[in-house]
């Protein structure tokens, strides 16, 4: 038996939620000159890539772009990034995902961060699902949604974004 999908979020919907966050991202970080958007490999570095465009377009601040790969089935593995530990340090950096789920993903994430001084440390989600196992909390968010554990939400960030129940 298929299990019925349902549409949280239609292309447009996303779109506003990006640009939405931008805003917010530029708003929490105008004293800055530069910022790392650290991207949690596949959906929410793409997530990153569609933040960076939008905060170009709406403010003069230096947008780096950082990959984070983390094991999602077991995040003690070691974390790699596309970036130099140099290149993030004392700066200010926001972990994007797509979602947010038990928090373990970002919890382990912003973990590498910490060995070096930063300035701020933020996160960004365009759905948070809040099954958190981890004191993680997104400080910009796209949505909210209660959920049951049996569900999972699904991005959709190429051609035609979607966000979807299943």
């Amino acid at each position: 038996m298929k299990k019925e999908t349902t549409l949280i979020l239609n292309h447009i919907e996303i779109e506003h939620k990006i640009r939405r966050i931008a805003f917010q991202i530029y708003e929490n970080n105008i004293e800055e000159k530069e910022i790392v958007l650290a991207g949690i490999a596949r959906s929410g570095y793409i997530f990153a890539e569609k933040l960076k465009e939008c905060l170009e377009n709406i403010s003069p601040i230096q947008i780096i772009l950082c990959e984070v790969k983390v094991n999602k089935k077991n995040p003690l593995d070691r974390v790699e990034t596309s970036l130099e530990k140099e290149q993030y340090s004392n700066k200010s950096i926001i972990i994007v995902d797509d979602v947010l789920n038990s928090g373990a993903t970002l919890i382990y994430g912003i973990k590498h961060f910490l060995n070096v001084p930063v300035k701020k440390l933020q996160t960004a989600v365009l759905v948070d699902r809040s099954h958190k196992k981890y004191p993680i909390k997104a400080d910009f968010k796209g949505i909210s949604l209660s959920t049951s554990l049996s569900e999972r939400v699904k991005v959709s960030l190429a051609k035609e974004y979607k966000a979807e129940l299943l």
